[in-house]
């Protein structure tokens, strides 16, 4: 089974009076235009997912919005609370139980939490975790062999965002037949 990772992309800032509560704060005009073209370059890799999960929080579920109508999947958008800032690992590995049988998951969510889910699913240790750099609009791919997974998940490709904007901008591929 392979978890995609992909982290929102810019919000507007903290500070700003006019997006209201934390969990209201949505993609600032730059994030939207930046995870659009990631969502370009996520389907010049031709991969396809059979769920789309993402945190409840609007920045999130703008980006999930954003890659979901960029992919063509017609696959609906899920929301789930343990992808939110305030849960634990321990809770979204309970709530992806539900997904046993679907092999390409993608999950939208914040910092720090992916980071604490990817060190753990890689096999960091309490105490021990591994320092991910997750940047906001990046996409990461691992493998697991089950859900809850019996050993550590591999890690296939972590891309930055500006990698996937590059893949995005790339000539569409022509058949020359």
């Amino acid at each position: 089974m392979n978890l995609y990772f992909m982290r929102h992309g810019i919000a507007l800032p903290a500070d700003d009076l006019s997006a209201g509560a934390d969990r209201d704060r949505p993609l600032s005009p730059k994030g939207m235009k930046r995870i659009r073209k990631a969502a370009k370059g996520m389907k010049g890799l031709e991969i396809s997912f059979d769920v789309l999960l993402t945190s409840p929080l609007a920045r999130a579920r703008q980006t999930a919005d954003i890659v979901a109508g960029a992919m063509n999947s017609g696959l609906p958008v899920e929301e789930l609370s343990s992808l939110a800032p305030e849960s634990s690992v321990e809770q979204l590995m309970v709530d992806l139980n539900r997904y046993p049988d679907r092999g390409e998951l993608l999950l939208v969510g914040h910092e720090p939490s992916l980071s604490h889910v990817l060190s753990h699913l890689l096999g960091g240790k309490a105490g021990r975790s591994l320092h991910i750099e997750f940047k906001k609009g990046a996409l990461c791919r691992i493998e697991i062999d089950a859900l809850p997974p019996t050993s550590p998940a591999k890690l296939h490709w972590l891309l930055t965002p500006k990698q996937l904007r590059l893949l995005g901008a790339r000539p569409a591929k022509r058949n020359h037949g």
